[in-house]
Formats: structure tokens, sequence, C-alpha cells
């Protein structure tokens, strides 16, 4: 019915379900379109690279063999300079931290740990940062 003028349309039974039938795949296609751009691509912002380790540095990072929330960096410094470094874990659900901040002169080793939120899912990445 035209809401305008009050009368009816002149079209049959099966234009109309017809029109239906065109009106809903336009529905289904626009929508399977829509769902198909992924969401990401227009709000994701670039992940930041690790830093790199340091020269003269060469690092062991791994996770404690009892506890898998605790990581560390272990490091040893090759070089003539003496360094600072320390260990950074990204910890899933719970914040990421830092470990402590360790000075190795040249030819020293020595180790920085840190340990992550029991309310997170663990440590994801460890990173050592100059």
């Amino acid at each position: 019915m035209n809401l305008f003028t009050g009368t009816r349309s002149k079209r049959g039974a099966a234009t109309r379900a017809r029109s239906r039938s065109v009106l809903r795949t336009l529905a289904v296609v626009s929508t399977a379109l829509a769902l198909a751009i992924p969401v990401t691509s227009a709000t994701a912002t670039p992940a930041a690279a690790p830093a790199a380790i340091p020269p003269g540095l060469s690092c062991h990072t791994g996770k404690h063999a009892i506890d898998e929330y605790t990581g560390f960096a272990l490091c040893r410094n090759n070089g003539s300079q003496t360094q600072t470094f320390w260990v950074h874990l990204v910890c899933g659900w719970a914040p990421d931290v830092d470990g402590n901040r360790v000075t190795v002169r040249p030819g020293e080793s020595d180790q920085s740990t840190a340990h992550c939120g029991k309310i997170g899912t663990g440590i994801g990445e460890i990173h050592v940062r100059p």
C-alpha cells in the first residue's frame, strides 16, 4: 500500500516474492562482504621492533626451570666498554615488566631477572634492553 495515496500496488504476489528474494540476497551478500574486510587493517598500529642487543654483549634468555612466570637474560660483555642491560618480559594479560639493571665490565657476565604477575598467561616474549 502506498502510504501517501492510500492505494494498493498493482503488482502481483509473484513480483513481491521476487523482490523480497532479491532484497534478501542483497542483504546476505553485503553482510558477507562487510565481514570479509579485516577490521584490524584500518585500526592496527605497527608494533615496535624489539631493541637490538648492544654490540659487544652476547646473551642467553629463557624462563626459569620451575617457575614459568620468571624470565632471565644472562649476558657476557665481549666488548671493550662497560655495558648496562636489563631483561624485559612481555607478560600476556598481566602488565609487561623490566628486570633489574645490570652493569658488566669487559669480560664479565651477569644476569637480570623479572617476574610476570600471576593474573597473566605467563611469559610471551623475552627481550634484552640496553
